[in-house]
């Protein structure tokens, strides 16, 4: 006798993501620091090191995309064109590092878990790269013009989108249309139904990298007004290449230029560049 479907359960695998990863998304959507985004309270401080950890996640996400990208669970999902960031994250990086950003750019503890996740599905799981891909992307597209045009106004940034390209996509007509294409194109993924539980299961998990991305933003926050030490202020390193700095994790810890001129920030300023962390990643990943 065949076993039933749930009636609960939906049927495309784009809604069923949707309606399990709803209780993670209103954990995110209750972090208080997003309120001071829709503000417009928004440091250029913040705006970097979140940007910076994007391009970290994306260089990872985009090298296991292309390793992937001919496997039958991916394929349909691949449009290097119209989604890929990493060259725009490049051109970001330059403009507010400046022309040594690969040397500067900090890289946080949350955000190298995320970076190791990501490598760890694309070598091993590789049918599970849909989940990160959904979680981001369209993310990206439901959430990120609305981000942009808060941190042009509130960092009273170049109209031709300098610092900007991230939220960009040139390639894209209508972001509608597109994450309409995208959701059919997910709907057809021929996957069993052990292979679509660990999808869904994955969705999860990305949220939750991006929820412990906030947490150790606000750890620092609550570290930097007890204690302002070299020895005690959590640990930056540039990444020359993803995989290099995943198989090398205990190089000499880098980015402390950035670390010296937020800890000499007072705490109203942090504050405000934490909730735009916060913003920044949540409101274009959690608008799906």
């Amino acid at each position: 006798m065949e076993r039933q479907q749930p009636a609960s359960m939906p049927q495309d695998l784009s809604e069923a993501l949707k309606e399990a990863t709803k209780e993670v998304h209103m954990q995110a959507e209750n972090v208080e620091f997003m309120k001071n985004f829709q503000k417009g309270q928004v440091t250029r401080e913040g705006f970097k090191l979140v940007m910076a950890s994007l391009y970290h996640i994306y260089v990872a996400l985009e090298e296991e995309i292309e390793h992937n990208k001919e496997h039958p669970d991916y394929a349909p999902l691949y449009f290097p064109e119209e989604l890929h960031r990493r060259a725009a994250l490049e051109q970001d990086m330059a403009f507010w590092y400046g022309p040594h950003w690969q040397k500067d750019i900090p890289y946080t503890g949350a955000t190298q878990s995320y970076v190791r996740r990501l490598h760890k599905v694309g070598r091993m799981e590789p049918e599970l790269l849909v989940a990160h891909a959904y979680t981001r992307y369209l993310g990206d597209l439901s959430g990120g013009q609305l981000l942009k045009k808060i941190a042009q106004k509130a960092l009273d940034l170049p109209s031709n989108d300098e610092g900007l390209a991230f939220f960009t996509f040139p390639n894209i007509a209508s972001a509608t249309k597109f994450k309409q294409l995208y959701r059919a194109r997910m709907n057809t993924l021929e996957m069993s139904p052990e292979v679509r539980e660990r999808v869904i299961e994955e969705a999860k998990t990305a949220f939750l990298l991006n929820i412990k991305l906030f947490e150790e933003l606000q750890a620092l926050l609550t570290q930097d007004t007890t204690d302002q030490s070299p020895s005690t202020t959590p640990r930056h390193r540039r990444q020359e290449g993803s995989r290099a700095q995943e198989s090398t994790p205990s190089k000499t810890p880098r980015g402390k230029a950035q670390l010296n001129i937020l800890s000499q920030a007072p705490l109203l300023r942090w504050v405000l560049t934490l909730s735009f962390v916060v913003a920044t990643v949540a409101v274009g990943l959690y608008a799906i």
